[in-house]
């Protein structure tokens, strides 16, 4: 399932710049790659969550004894992702076979002011201008996901990595309020009781310890995800989160790709 803002045109040399937008369950991830879509010309969004194996594959939490939607290890299809996002950044297209399920999960609408959308439209509309006059087509995609940092060839295959961080008290009020996630085969997954406290927050401290300095929730970036791009989720609107990595991205492209 496509999920593009605009198709590129013309001949020229394409350069695809992935950005990962990682953060835990309900912390705005996908929220804010939406507003990047609807900004950046020529962009697409791949979704982590529809890398998840079948149902029937997701492993049972030992202790608990229920399906464990979150453990690193088992909640993605590892191999099938890393080579999805090697032919992406060789073609700029999402495989016309990938599906995503992404558009069964509601989410809660967060503005971003007009003006601030207008401003970022005009500066990428100016960026795409410039690389064509230079025979170069630029394809953004935007990969959101709750272990995006969890598997080294992933995180090497990015260009830019954005991180979104929201307290666990907020974090848990968010994700108790939804009233469940789609499955892949379209079924409606609902938490067990104590399924937060038992697997989702655990889960979520073991994939992202290591990553900031050994604390979650206020520890700084690593080396382990290099360059990282760290936006505290509370501290800013979402104007301004758009704001941060906007400047990002066009400082990356700025840069060149990596060597």
């Amino acid at each position: 399932m496509q999920d593009t803002h605009g198709e590129p045109s013309g001949e020229g040399k394409r350069r695809v710049v992935l950005v990962g937008i990682g953060g835990a369950t309900c912390s705005g991830k996908t929220t804010l790659a939406k507003h990047l879509r609807n900004i950046v010309p020529h962009s697409v969004i791949l979704h982590q969550d529809d890398f998840a194996p079948p149902q029937e594959l997701i492993p049972v939490h030992p202790e608990h004894g229920v399906q464990d939607w979150d453990a690193p290890e088992g909640a993605i299809d590892w191999p099938r992702m890393v080579q999805a996002l090697r032919e992406i950044k060789r073609t700029g297209i999402i495989p016309p076979e990938h599906y995503s399920h992404d558009h069964l999960n509601k989410q809660k609408d967060v503005p971003v002011e007009d003006a601030t959308v207008a401003q970022w439209r005009e500066t990428f509309q100016r960026i795409e201008d410039e690389h064509k006059k230079k025979g170069e087509i630029l394809t953004w995609v935007f990969v959101d996901g709750f272990l995006l940092y969890w598997n080294q060839e992933v995180i090497d295959s990015l260009d830019v990595r954005v991180f979104l961080r929201v307290p666990h008290d907020v974090l848990k009020q968010r994700r108790h309020e939804r009233h469940g996630y789609h499955t892949a085969e379209g079924a409606l997954w609902q938490d067990p009781p104590a399924y937060w406290e038992q697997i989702v927050w655990p889960a979520y401290v073991r994939a992202h310890a290591r990553m900031l300095g050994g604390d979650v929730e206020h520890g700084r970036p690593t080396d382990a995800v290099p360059g990282l791009v760290l936006v505290e989720g509370l501290e800013r609107s979402m104007g301004a989160t758009v704001d941060t990595v906007c400047a990002r991205l066009v400082q990356a492209v700025q840069e060149g790709p990596e060597s």
